[in-house]
């Protein structure tokens, strides 16, 4: 592994480069600019960083957030809340009835009253006295 001299690395982003942008047709300069590695770095850098601040200002401050999945008013959450509270209960509600009407229908459907349990209940007596 080659060893990597710190000053040179260094000494190499201070140093500089011409970047000439030429018509093509003429070949006339039309912009030359002078730019080293260190430059061309913290151009990108604070371009990005300005890029990301401004899309955070963009989606804080604006009504672009309510378009954000999942984000939402604190009133429209609670009403959310409130609406699952009531669905839960009002599926509840309708499996109740649903047992209901199945055991209703099983008994109806049965028809035959005389194959129900009828025997007599031997009931011990409550009065026991163990003197």
């Amino acid at each position: 592994m080659a060893n990597l001299d710190i000053n040179n690395t260094f000494k190499r982003t201070s140093n500089t480069y011409r970047l000439v942008v030429m018509n093509d047709d003429t070949y006339d300069e039309v912009v030359a600019f002078r730019l080293s590695r260190r430059s061309v770095y913290l151009g990108v850098s604070i371009s990005f960083i300005l890029l990301v601040g401004l899309t955070i200002g963009l989606i804080a401050f604006t009504p672009l957030k309510y378009y954000i999945p999942g984000y939402g008013t604190k009133e429209s959450r609670t009403s959310l809340q409130l609406l699952k509270i009531r669905t839960d209960s009002l599926e509840r509600t309708i499996q109740y009835k649903d047992q209901y009407l199945q055991s209703l229908k099983k008994v109806l459907s049965e028809g035959n009253l005389q194959s129900l349990d009828t025997t007599s209940l031997i009931v011990p007596d409550q009065n026991l006295n163990t003197d």
